[in-house]
């Protein structure tokens, strides 16, 4: 039996394990939350370095992308060193490839189209991938990075922009505390509505749910939602603030969406490769293989 666990800066609350199966694998999946420290979760990962087979690493990036380039996070990569033997990934080769097929997918598939519509990307930086796909289909985009990133009243509307932004912003809050700009610990539960009005003005809201549930209003009346890493309480908490469509772009195990650093974890598992050998293509190849769809779960009328 393969044995993942993701080691999340997020709260303790939402710890989980599960067993299921991929590729002809069972495989042990389990999430222990730190509730934001750092130091036990490199504790963790230093008692069960070579002792399973990945890491997974949640409530943080190790990389986010803007454009063709790629900033590591200085404190989530000490974090990520603690693993010399395990492969430790945090979902970033996920979803640059599997959230770009999503808007294909329910274009082809479920008959959504995304021509015009009204989309609020709570950071695009962490999700450069489906942001590209949605502005490709030609959504109306608002990337909320410096608006949920940062408390900044500045919508960003344009990739070039955002990329640009990227290039002078990326390289400070990479060296900055983790929690300066994501719900980590006990943020994670609670909600906090900044800049209602751009949750209002969209029909889809895509992006981290840590980001979502931190700052959405208190009614998402006919919205559809796209994330992952959404437990059933999650699921209850957007239904009861009238969210129409809910859309996973991960498989649902045990309950709950999969994480993307889970996902990936098993992905890197199955190809028997280290995180740096293993491409795009791969991703792209194992996800067909495995078939991994986005799920679609329909909360209100």
């Amino acid at each position: 039996m393969k044995r993942v666990i993701s080691i999340s800066l997020g709260s303790s609350k939402r710890d989980h394990q599960a067993m299921t199966e991929f590729g002809g694998e069972m495989f042990s999946i389990e999430r222990i939350g730190t509730d934001g420290d750092k130091n036990k979760a490199i504790q963790l990962i230093k008692e069960l370095d070579g002792k399973i087979d990945a890491f997974g690493m949640g409530g943080t990036d190790l990389y986010i992308y803007a454009g063709k380039k790629r900033y590591t996070f200085k404190e989530s990569a000490r974090i990520a060193a603690a693993a010399k033997h395990t492969p430790i990934v945090d979902g970033s080769g996920v979803k640059n490839t599997l959230e770009r097929r999503v808007v294909q997918h329910l274009k082809e598939k479920e008959g959504i189209t995304f021509n015009d519509k009204q989309v609020l990307v709570v950071c695009a930086v962490d999700r450069f991938g489906l942001a590209e796909e949605l502005v490709a289909a030609g959504s109306q985009v608002v990337f909320g990075d410096l608006l949920f990133g940062l408390g900044l009243p500045i919508p960003i509307r344009k990739l070039g922009t955002l990329a640009i932004l990227a290039r002078v912003i990326a390289p400070i809050i990479t060296r900055l505390p983790i929690e300066m700009f994501y719900p980590t610990g006990e943020k994670q539960t609670q909600n906090i509505p900044r800049f209602s009005q751009y949750f209002e003005q969209a029909e889809f809201i895509a992006g981290d749910f840590h980001f979502i549930r931190r700052f959405m209003p208190a009614s998402l009346k006919g919205k559809s939602v796209i994330t992952n890493t959404v437990t059933q309480k999650d699921e209850e908490l957007l239904r009861d603030r009238g969210v129409k469509t809910l859309i996973t772009t991960t498989p649902e195990i045990g309950g709950r969406s999969l994480g993307t650093n889970v996902l990936e974890a098993i992905l890197v598992t199955l190809l028997g490769k280290r995180p740096e050998e293993i491409t795009a293509v791969d991703y792209g190849r194992i996800l067909k293989e495995l078939e991994i769809m986005p799920r679609i779960k329909r909360l209100s009328d």
